[in-house]
């Protein structure tokens, strides 16, 4: 008799109350796991687990698999790659998920280089298809495309998935899980290279796709000197500023400030759209918004049509009206 399918989920814990990932994708899981009657798994590995297990199963997994030693305390790239592919070897699972984060981005290679077997990077889609495998949403050519991959014969199924893109289940105070926990296959006290201490970067602001407001331009906002005005409005409204795709290749924003398919998908509360025109893979990535106000002299513009307020108007002037507003407000 066929072992029924399992979908396993890569527990990334370092940040877990800031950095949901990992429960978005258990989310995910779960519905894909209806389609193709499939068992949703998460494999942790490092030391002193058990909230985070917990965690997991109250979140939608129904199996854990866990790998436990104080010399796992720390996130070791190669030596979880190591641990993660061993584990699929023996469960042999149909489909397995990592976060886009910088460390999955690191680690999920290493799995799918040891397991032979094919990867699509920072998907913002999954989905099954009528075949039963796993069709993988990724941006193509500069984000100017979406293209759909399957992998049809190699298993495990792998993606890693930007975060942001899927919402995760309510936390389950009632749910049940199986956990199983694997030895160590082998002693790890002598490798040659050991990652004995790693320590997080502060990061000053919020992440773009966690904000509640988001100040987002794009080529009509006229000039950079304009473009930097939106950061004193943020200041004075508690968001966070982004950008579109020709801004960034003009260097007037970081990547990381990138909203787009080939960027961050954003959901906020409230979205302020400052010239931008709404090309596809913008458009995409804020298509969830709550609350959309844009701004731009073009009333047919394709963000001016999503809005849920839409000024026209010149976009800088606008921003610095408001500046002025709130300034006197805060007085």
């Amino acid at each position: 008799m066929k072992q029924k399918l399992e979908i396993w989920v890569f527990g990334d814990y370092r940040n877990y109350f800031q950095n949901r990932v990992t429960l978005q994708l258990i989310g995910k899981a779960v519905e894909l796991a209806k389609e193709i009657k499939a068992t949703v798994c998460a494999v942790v590995i490092g030391h002193e687990l058990d909230e985070w297990i917990g965690e997991y199963i109250a979140h939608g997994a129904r199996r854990v698999y866990v790998v436990e030693d104080p010399v796992l305390k720390e996130y070791d790239a190669a030596t979880y790659a190591f641990l993660t592919a061993r584990l699929a070897e023996v469960h042999k699972p149909d489909i397995l998920l990592v976060g886009a984060t910088s460390f999955g981005r690191e680690f999920a290679p290493r799995v799918a280089k040891r397991l032979k077997t094919g990867l699509t990077a920072d998907c913002v889609g999954l989905a099954i298809d009528q075949d039963s495998l796993l069709v993988q949403t990724a941006p193509s050519f500069g984000g100017n495309l979406l293209a759909d991959i399957v992998t049809p014969k190699q298993r495990p199924q792998m993606a890693t998935v930007r975060p942001g893109i899927f919402r995760e289940i309510p936390h389950n105070y009632e749910a049940k899980g199986k956990i199983i926990r694997m030895p160590l296959p082998i002693d790890l006290s002598s490798r040659r290279l050991r990652l004995r201490k790693s320590e997080r970067q502060p990061h000053q602001s919020k992440k773009l796709e966690d904000a509640a407001i988001v100040i987002c331009s794009g080529r009509g906002i006229g000039s950079r000197k304009k473009f930097n005005n939106l950061y004193e409005l943020a200041g004075l409204t508690d968001a966070e500023v982004g950008a579109t795709r020709p801004l960034v290749y003009a260097g007037w924003a970081g990547h990381d400030s990138l909203v787009g398919q080939a960027g961050k998908i954003i959901r906020p509360k409230i979205l302020f759209s400052f010239g931008v025109s709404g090309a596809i893979q913008h458009t995409a990535a804020v298509n969830d918004a709550e609350f959309i106000i844009a701004v731009n002299k073009n009333p047919k513009a394709t963000m001016m049509k999503m809005a849920d307020v839409a000024i026209v108007a010149d976009a800088g002037q606008v921003c610095s009206a408001l500046i002025r507003e709130l300034k006197k407000r805060i007085r």
